[in-house]
């Protein structure tokens, strides 16, 4: 008995040691004991397997099944539109296109043959929709609850240890993700015995950590996470899984800005743009109008079996008065929507100021330059006058405007009337200016202002706080160019720039030179807009043939001796390209 018992210690010492002596870095092995180790067709066992099987949900958008996932990159149709899904970032892009009707019906097709995962890790080429469906079955009823456990998973690598029934070492198996983890717990021969090395790591949802040190910490661990979140297993993928208490602090986190407004299927955009909504933790909320007015009522959430809605009620605004199906939320906007052709489009923007001083918005505007990017007065169009015309506010009252390279000065001057703030301009030359603003939208980079049936909207321009308009700027400064390119819709028309030169000079001043040494003035601006889009701005005024290039233009290509501008339509087709060379 004696000689056996050491021959079974030798065998293990012997395995042991030959594993050990293959392996690049040490692994420590738990010794086994029946606390330690379990079979097959344990709980412990089971927890385990749920735990790492296949989650299908993240892109039910596509198959509409939480039993399985497609492999990417794949290309669908969307209500139309084509896309190339290449990760589950690309899902928004589906998404996106369902929710711009909200009342239409999606459509989605998937360019075959495509690969699926199945929940135990096996692939399966699909060759068509029907042989989806037919492998989908029954697993697109959402009622149903399923097996896999998506709250919690373990941190990679793990190892096992697995012995024998007279507990001696057979193998040590590195595990390094939830699909060699489930095939190895559901290769287990019965009989054999299972250790796992501890500690590990275990990762909540949330991203938060726990680490547990033997079998009993375990399965409770996992146990305990069974349903310690929401899996999104259902095909709802507007609904965002929002719990009462997460979308009433995502309310209350920042003012909303009302982007859209329509109701019994009647635009009222216009109407409603730029207010402001400010959700209170006392179920209070206000509006902001753009004339400064505010409105109060009050609000209230609700989470039901078919998503979040949300209830507000006013006296004097009747138009947001209703219980809202909260229909779409994402980062930084929330869409509202109930039948009959109703919804409400709020955009968060925490770099909004609810409650405005006259010393604010002076600094505001005291602090870099500005362009007008929107002006119409009496019905017509001015902005085009103001390309490459920035304003500069300064200490003292005093306002400039760059035209032509001069500074024009003028005053300027903030007001305020029972809580609504007016900016006053006053510029010699400059009459569609000189009104009465009321600043309806602040931000630090942009103000949109109104007066009666006029509006302007100025955007912060900062050059030194570019690099890439600087760089472009010393291009330009150096030496004389030359239009080498103009086409306007398809019509080549450079022929009218012959032997102009064109100097672009470091006060926004262009000065072009004709073939008879006169000179036509115009104005220029380097600046990045908001889509982070870099443009030139051009201005000639009415001065034939430069006229033609007043724009602001896209700038697609730049070197030391060539620089290459596109205008584009609405639809993003060009329309228009320039091309400036250096003499």
């Amino acid at each position: 008995m004696k000689t056996k018992l050491n021959y079974t210690l030798l065998l293990a010492f012997f395995a042991l040691l030959t594993f050990s002596s293959c392996q690049d870095e040490v692994i420590e092995i738990t010794d086994p004991s029946s606390e330690q180790a379990f079979q097959a067709d344990s709980n412990l066992a089971a927890l385990i397997s749920d735990a790492s099987i296949n989650d299908g949900s993240s892109d039910n958008i596509i198959d509409q099944s939480s039993e399985l996932s497609v492999n990417l990159p794949i290309t669908v149709t969307a209500n139309g539109m084509q896309f190339t899904i290449n990760s589950e970032e690309d899902f928004n892009l589906i998404e996106e296109a369902f929710d711009e009707f909200e009342d239409d019906d999606d459509q989605l097709e998937i360019q075959f043959p495509i690969t699926v995962t199945l929940r135990d890790y096996t692939e399966v080429v699909v060759n068509n929709q029907a042989e989806l469906d037919n492998l989908r079955g029954d697993s697109t009823n959402e009622e149903e609850d399923d097996d896999d456990i998506e709250c919690i998973d373990f941190q990679y690598p793990i190892t096992f240890s697995t012995y024998n029934i007279h507990f001696q070492l057979i193998d040590v198996v590195t595990i390094h993700n939830d699909g060699e983890l489930y095939r190895f717990m559901h290769n287990l021969e019965a009989g054999v015995l299972v250790s796992l090395n501890f500690p590990v790591t275990m990762v909540y949802k949330d991203g938060t950590t726990i680490e547990v040190n033997n079998n009993l910490e375990l399965e409770s661990v996992i146990s305990d996470a069974r349903n310690a979140c929401d899996e999104d297993d259902d095909n709802d993928w507007n609904d965002d899984d929002f719990t009462k208490e997460r979308l009433d602090n995502l309310l209350v986190s920042c003012p909303w800005i009302v982007h859209d407004v329509r109701r019994d299927h009647t635009n009222l955009a216009n109407d409603y743009r730029e207010y402001l909504m400010i959700f209170n933790e006392d179920g209070i909320v206000k509006v902001r109008a753009r004339n400064g007015d505010m409105l109060t009522g009050t609000w209230s959430t609700r989470v039901t079996d078919h998503g979040a809605k949300i209830t507000l009620d006013f006296d004097s605004l009747v138009d947001f008065t209703l219980e809202w199906f909260v229909y779409e939320i994402r980062s930084g906007k929330i869409k509202l929507y109930t039948d009959g052709g109703n919804r409400i489009i709020l955009e968060k923007n925490c770099d909004t100021v609810v409650e405005h001083t006259i010393e604010r918005i002076e600094n505001i505007l005291k602090e870099c330059l500005w362009r007008v990017a929107r002006l119409e007065v009496d019905g017509s169009d001015n902005e085009y006058d103001y390309i490459g015309t920035p304003l500069k506010f300064f200490e003292n009252g005093v306002v400039k405007i760059r035209v032509n390279g001069e500074l024009v000065s003028g005053t300027w001057d903030v007001l305020e009337y029972n809580g609504v703030f007016v900016l006053q301009i006053n510029l010699e030359g400059r009459p569609e200016l000189q009104l009465e603003w009321v600043i309806t939208f602040l931000e630090a980079h942009v103000i949109k202002l109104e007066s009666q049936e006029n509006e302007m909207v100025i955007k912060r321009h900062c050059p030194d706080g570019d690099e890439d308009v600087k760089y472009i700027d010393e291009i330009l400064n150096e030496g004389e160019w030359e239009v080498a390119l103009y086409m306007d819709e398809n019509v080549n028309e450079t022929d009218d720039f012959y032997l102009y030169v064109v100097d672009f000079l470091e006060n926004g001043w262009v000065k072009v030179t004709d073939p008879n040494n006169g000179i036509i003035d115009g104005s220029w601006l380097t600046y990045r807009n908001e889509e982070g889009v870099l443009k030139l701005g051009l201005n000639f005024g009415i001065e034939p043939p430069f006229m033609e290039l007043n724009n602001r233009w896209k700038i697609v290509d730049i070197s030391n001796n060539r620089i290459e501008l596109k205008d584009y339509s609405s639809n993003g087709e060009v329309e228009k390209k320039l091309v400036f060379e250096r003499l």
